[in-house]
Protein backbone atom coordinates (compact mmCIF):
# COMPACT_ATOMS: atom_id res chain seq x y z
CA UNK A 1 0.00 0.00 0.00
CA UNK A 2 1.30 3.27 -0.95
CA UNK A 3 2.17 5.77 2.09
CA UNK A 4 1.02 9.51 1.96
CA UNK A 5 3.68 12.16 1.40
CA UNK A 6 3.07 15.98 1.74
CA UNK A 7 4.94 18.47 0.65
CA UNK A 8 4.88 22.13 1.73
CA UNK A 9 5.98 25.48 0.55
CA UNK A 10 5.90 28.57 2.62
CA UNK A 11 4.95 32.02 1.67
CA UNK A 12 4.60 35.04 3.65
CA UNK A 13 0.69 34.62 3.20
CA UNK A 14 -0.13 31.31 1.68
CA UNK A 15 0.79 27.62 1.99
CA UNK A 16 0.75 25.96 -1.16
CA UNK A 17 0.55 21.46 -0.59
CA UNK A 18 1.37 19.12 -2.89
CA UNK A 19 0.33 14.76 -2.14
CA UNK A 20 1.92 11.91 -3.23
CA UNK A 21 1.14 9.57 -5.03
CA UNK A 22 -1.98 10.83 -5.49
CA UNK A 23 -1.03 14.30 -7.03
CA UNK A 24 -3.56 16.59 -5.34
CA UNK A 25 -2.85 19.72 -4.81
CA UNK A 26 -4.64 23.05 -2.99
CA UNK A 27 -3.33 26.05 -1.34
CA UNK A 28 -4.35 27.39 2.05
CA UNK A 29 -3.58 30.68 4.20
CA UNK A 30 -1.17 31.47 6.36
CA UNK A 31 -3.37 32.31 8.80
CA UNK A 32 -5.06 30.75 12.34
CA UNK A 33 -8.14 29.69 9.86
CA UNK A 34 -6.14 28.45 7.18
CA UNK A 35 -4.24 26.05 9.43
CA UNK A 36 -6.97 24.58 10.87
CA UNK A 37 -8.36 23.95 7.29
CA UNK A 38 -4.99 22.42 7.23
CA UNK A 39 -5.49 20.04 9.53
CA UNK A 40 -8.88 19.23 8.66
CA UNK A 41 -7.82 18.19 5.06
CA UNK A 42 -4.52 16.17 6.29
CA UNK A 43 -5.71 13.96 9.09
CA UNK A 44 -7.65 12.12 7.38
CA UNK A 45 -5.12 11.28 4.73
CA UNK A 46 -3.14 9.68 7.52
CA UNK A 47 0.42 10.97 6.01
CA UNK A 48 4.13 9.09 7.10
CA UNK A 49 5.35 12.51 6.78
CA UNK A 50 4.86 16.45 6.48
CA UNK A 51 7.38 18.06 5.48
CA UNK A 52 8.60 22.12 5.08
CA UNK A 53 11.50 24.30 3.83
CA UNK A 54 13.24 26.07 6.57
CA UNK A 55 12.39 29.29 5.30
CA UNK A 56 13.65 32.11 7.96
CA UNK A 57 10.70 31.49 10.35
CA UNK A 58 7.95 31.45 8.26
CA UNK A 59 7.73 27.63 8.73
CA UNK A 60 7.35 27.86 12.75
CA UNK A 61 3.79 28.49 12.95
CA UNK A 62 2.63 25.86 10.41
CA UNK A 63 4.96 23.30 11.85
CA UNK A 64 4.08 23.75 15.36
CA UNK A 65 0.14 23.51 14.02
CA UNK A 66 0.76 20.70 12.43
CA UNK A 67 2.69 18.72 15.52
CA UNK A 68 0.23 19.88 17.41
CA UNK A 69 -2.53 17.82 15.47
CA UNK A 70 -0.40 15.09 16.00
CA UNK A 71 1.09 14.99 12.57
CA UNK A 72 4.73 13.58 11.66
CA UNK A 73 6.06 17.09 10.84
CA UNK A 74 10.11 17.52 8.98
CA UNK A 75 11.34 20.97 8.72
CA UNK A 76 14.27 20.56 5.71
CA UNK A 77 17.37 22.60 4.95
CA UNK A 78 15.57 23.90 1.44
CA UNK A 79 19.44 24.35 -0.17
CA UNK A 80 19.23 20.12 0.08
CA UNK A 81 15.13 20.35 -1.87
CA UNK A 82 16.89 22.59 -4.32
CA UNK A 83 20.33 20.46 -5.17
CA UNK A 84 17.32 17.65 -5.59
CA UNK A 85 15.42 19.83 -7.73
CA UNK A 86 18.25 20.11 -10.05
CA UNK A 87 19.17 16.45 -10.06
CA UNK A 88 15.64 15.65 -11.69
CA UNK A 89 15.85 18.09 -13.79
CA UNK A 90 13.05 20.31 -12.47
CA UNK A 91 13.84 23.55 -13.61
CA UNK A 92 10.95 25.26 -13.27
CA UNK A 93 9.75 27.52 -10.45
CA UNK A 94 6.38 27.98 -8.52
CA UNK A 95 4.51 27.50 -5.52
CA UNK A 96 2.75 24.40 -6.35
CA UNK A 97 5.68 22.70 -8.09
CA UNK A 98 7.53 23.55 -5.37
CA UNK A 99 5.37 22.10 -3.03
CA UNK A 100 5.80 18.94 -5.35
CA UNK A 101 9.37 18.91 -5.16
CA UNK A 102 9.43 19.08 -1.20
CA UNK A 103 7.17 16.04 -1.31
CA UNK A 104 8.75 14.20 -4.08
CA UNK A 105 12.26 15.00 -1.95
CA UNK A 106 10.50 13.46 0.95
CA UNK A 107 9.52 10.38 -0.87
CA UNK A 108 12.81 9.65 -1.79
CA UNK A 109 15.22 10.35 1.38
CA UNK A 110 12.53 9.80 4.04
CA UNK A 111 13.75 12.23 6.74
CA UNK A 112 13.39 11.10 10.42
CA UNK A 113 10.65 13.31 12.14
CA UNK A 114 11.94 15.11 15.33
CA UNK A 115 9.76 16.53 18.06
CA UNK A 116 9.45 20.29 17.59
CA UNK A 117 10.95 21.53 20.82
CA UNK A 118 8.69 22.77 23.41
CA UNK A 119 7.34 26.22 23.78
CA UNK A 120 10.10 27.32 26.89
CA UNK A 121 13.00 25.81 24.21
CA UNK A 122 12.01 28.18 21.31
CA UNK A 123 12.05 31.14 23.97
CA UNK A 124 15.56 30.34 24.85
CA UNK A 125 16.56 29.59 21.22
CA UNK A 126 15.15 33.21 20.65
CA UNK A 127 16.79 34.80 23.99
CA UNK A 128 20.43 33.28 22.92
CA UNK A 129 19.60 34.08 19.08
CA UNK A 130 19.23 38.04 20.28
CA UNK A 131 22.52 37.77 21.98
CA UNK A 132 24.04 36.90 19.43
CA UNK A 133 22.34 39.76 17.12
CA UNK A 134 23.65 42.34 19.95
CA UNK A 135 26.90 41.13 20.21
CA UNK A 136 27.31 41.53 16.09
CA UNK A 137 25.93 45.27 16.22
CA UNK A 138 28.67 45.51 19.27
CA UNK A 139 31.34 44.18 17.08
CA UNK A 140 30.13 46.60 13.88
CA UNK A 141 30.24 49.29 15.62
CA UNK A 142 33.49 48.80 16.97
CA UNK A 143 34.85 48.49 13.81
CA UNK A 144 32.67 51.95 12.21
CA UNK A 145 34.48 53.51 15.29
CA UNK A 146 38.41 53.16 13.83
CA UNK A 147 37.11 54.96 11.15
CA UNK A 148 34.94 57.54 11.85
CA UNK A 149 35.48 61.41 12.98
CA UNK A 150 35.10 62.76 16.30
CA UNK A 151 31.86 63.91 15.67
CA UNK A 152 30.28 60.83 14.77
CA UNK A 153 32.78 58.60 17.25
CA UNK A 154 30.27 60.05 19.76
CA UNK A 155 27.28 58.94 18.27
CA UNK A 156 28.87 55.40 18.07
CA UNK A 157 29.83 55.53 21.87
CA UNK A 158 26.09 56.65 22.66
CA UNK A 159 24.64 53.58 20.28
CA UNK A 160 27.31 51.11 21.88
CA UNK A 161 26.66 52.27 25.30
CA UNK A 162 22.60 51.63 24.88
CA UNK A 163 23.35 48.19 23.18
CA UNK A 164 25.81 47.11 25.59
CA UNK A 165 22.59 47.78 28.50
CA UNK A 166 20.54 45.64 26.43
CA UNK A 167 22.99 43.09 26.19
CA UNK A 168 23.06 42.92 30.16
CA UNK A 169 19.32 42.93 29.61
CA UNK A 170 19.22 40.00 27.18
CA UNK A 171 21.89 38.33 29.43
CA UNK A 172 20.00 38.22 32.73
CA UNK A 173 16.76 36.81 30.81
CA UNK A 174 18.61 33.82 29.54
CA UNK A 175 20.50 33.02 33.27
CA UNK A 176 16.90 33.49 34.65
CA UNK A 177 15.41 30.85 32.32
CA UNK A 178 17.78 28.50 32.36
CA UNK A 179 18.28 28.54 36.20
CA UNK A 180 14.75 28.70 36.22
CA UNK A 181 14.56 25.21 34.95
CA UNK A 182 15.96 22.17 36.81
CA UNK A 183 16.17 20.20 33.23
CA UNK A 184 18.28 22.99 31.43
CA UNK A 185 20.38 23.91 34.44
CA UNK A 186 21.53 20.01 34.87
CA UNK A 187 22.28 20.36 31.07
CA UNK A 188 24.10 22.59 31.46
CA UNK A 189 26.21 22.06 34.11
CA UNK A 190 27.05 18.59 32.68
CA UNK A 191 27.90 20.50 29.22
CA UNK A 192 30.49 22.90 31.13
CA UNK A 193 31.88 19.95 33.11
CA UNK A 194 34.01 19.78 29.76
CA UNK A 195 36.86 21.73 29.32
CA UNK A 196 36.43 24.51 26.49
CA UNK A 197 32.39 24.64 26.97
CA UNK A 198 31.42 28.03 28.89
CA UNK A 199 27.85 29.33 29.92
CA UNK A 200 26.94 30.81 26.46
CA UNK A 201 28.11 27.80 24.27
CA UNK A 202 26.33 25.67 26.65
CA UNK A 203 23.41 27.46 26.21
CA UNK A 204 23.58 27.45 22.30
CA UNK A 205 23.79 23.94 22.37
CA UNK A 206 20.57 23.63 24.77
CA UNK A 207 18.73 26.14 22.92
CA UNK A 208 19.98 25.05 19.14
CA UNK A 209 20.47 21.62 19.57
CA UNK A 210 18.04 20.32 21.51
CA UNK A 211 18.60 16.25 19.92
CA UNK A 212 22.23 16.48 21.54
CA UNK A 213 22.19 13.14 23.95
CA UNK A 214 19.75 11.31 21.86
CA UNK A 215 21.34 10.74 18.45
CA UNK A 216 24.48 8.26 17.88
CA UNK A 217 27.64 10.34 16.68
CA UNK A 218 27.01 10.47 13.13
CA UNK A 219 23.47 11.71 13.07
CA UNK A 220 24.55 14.58 15.67
CA UNK A 221 27.85 15.60 13.34
CA UNK A 222 25.47 15.82 10.59
CA UNK A 223 23.12 17.99 12.43
CA UNK A 224 26.08 20.64 13.53
CA UNK A 225 27.08 20.73 9.89
CA UNK A 226 30.61 18.86 10.96
CA UNK A 227 29.77 15.23 9.48
CA UNK A 228 32.87 15.50 6.60
CA UNK A 229 31.92 14.33 3.05
CA UNK A 230 34.37 13.48 0.31
CA UNK A 231 34.43 14.49 -3.77
CA UNK A 232 35.24 11.53 -5.74
CA UNK A 233 34.91 9.92 -8.90
CA UNK A 234 36.41 6.75 -10.12
CA UNK A 235 40.33 6.85 -9.35
CA UNK A 236 40.04 10.76 -8.30
CA UNK A 237 39.68 11.25 -4.71
CA UNK A 238 38.95 14.95 -3.72
CA UNK A 239 39.27 16.51 -0.75
CA UNK A 240 36.73 16.49 2.49
CA UNK A 241 34.50 18.87 3.10
CA UNK A 242 32.21 19.91 5.86
CA UNK A 243 29.05 21.54 5.56
CA UNK A 244 24.75 22.07 6.29
CA UNK A 245 23.68 21.44 9.32
CA UNK A 246 23.14 24.51 11.85
CA UNK A 247 25.33 27.32 11.48
CA UNK A 248 24.89 28.61 14.86
CA UNK A 249 25.54 25.39 16.62
CA UNK A 250 29.07 25.20 14.62
CA UNK A 251 29.99 28.13 15.44
CA UNK A 252 29.68 27.50 19.05
CA UNK A 253 31.45 24.27 18.59
CA UNK A 254 34.57 25.95 16.88
CA UNK A 255 34.58 28.39 19.66
CA UNK A 256 34.58 25.96 21.89
CA UNK A 257 37.69 24.14 20.07
CA UNK A 258 39.47 27.44 20.08
CA UNK A 259 39.61 26.84 23.52
CA UNK A 260 39.12 23.27 24.39
CA UNK A 261 42.63 22.96 22.27
CA UNK A 262 44.39 25.00 25.12
CA UNK A 263 42.40 24.11 28.17
CA UNK A 264 41.08 20.52 27.39
CA UNK A 265 44.30 17.88 27.98
CA UNK A 266 42.97 14.98 25.96
CA UNK A 267 41.52 17.56 23.11
CA UNK A 268 45.24 19.64 23.20
CA UNK A 269 46.75 15.85 22.65
CA UNK A 270 44.26 15.44 20.01
CA UNK A 271 44.99 18.37 18.15
CA UNK A 272 49.08 18.62 18.50
CA UNK A 273 49.08 14.97 17.10
CA UNK A 274 47.13 16.05 14.09
CA UNK A 275 49.40 18.98 13.02
CA UNK A 276 52.52 16.84 13.76
CA UNK A 277 51.15 14.39 12.00
CA UNK A 278 51.34 17.07 9.12
CA UNK A 279 47.15 18.20 8.87
CA UNK A 280 46.70 21.62 8.46
CA UNK A 281 46.16 23.54 11.32
CA UNK A 282 42.05 24.29 10.16
CA UNK A 283 41.31 20.64 9.32
CA UNK A 284 43.02 19.78 12.64
CA UNK A 285 40.51 22.52 14.47
CA UNK A 286 37.20 21.46 12.59
CA UNK A 287 38.13 17.25 13.98
CA UNK A 288 38.70 18.82 17.66
CA UNK A 289 35.34 20.51 17.29
CA UNK A 290 34.08 17.40 15.84
CA UNK A 291 35.14 15.03 18.31
CA UNK A 292 34.43 17.91 21.19
CA UNK A 293 30.64 17.68 20.02
CA UNK A 294 31.25 13.39 20.22
CA UNK A 295 31.90 14.20 23.82
CA UNK A 296 29.38 16.21 24.64
CA UNK A 297 26.39 13.96 22.93
CA UNK A 298 27.90 11.31 25.29
CA UNK A 299 27.86 13.14 28.33
CA UNK A 300 24.50 14.24 27.89
CA UNK A 301 23.73 10.52 27.24
CA UNK A 302 24.75 8.92 30.44
CA UNK A 303 24.00 12.04 32.03
CA UNK A 304 27.86 11.82 33.69
CA UNK A 305 29.90 14.62 33.79
CA UNK A 306 33.00 14.69 31.86
CA UNK A 307 36.18 13.52 33.01
CA UNK A 308 39.64 13.02 32.00
CA UNK A 309 39.98 9.59 32.65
Amino acid sequence: MDTTIVGIDVAKDRLDVAVRPSGELFVVERNAGGLELLVERLKPLAPTLVVLEATGGFETVAAAALAAAGLPVVVVNPAQVRAFAKAIGQRAKTDPIDAAVIAHFAEATKPEPRPLPDEATRLLADLVARRRQIVEMIGSERQREKRATARIKKSIARLIKALEKELASVNGDIDDAVHGSPAWRDKEDLLASVPGIGPIIARTLIADLPELGRLDRKKIAALAGLAPFTRQSGQWRGRSFIGGGRSKVRTALFMGAMTARRHNPILKAFFARLVAAGKPRMVALIAVARKLLTILNAVLRDQKPWQTA
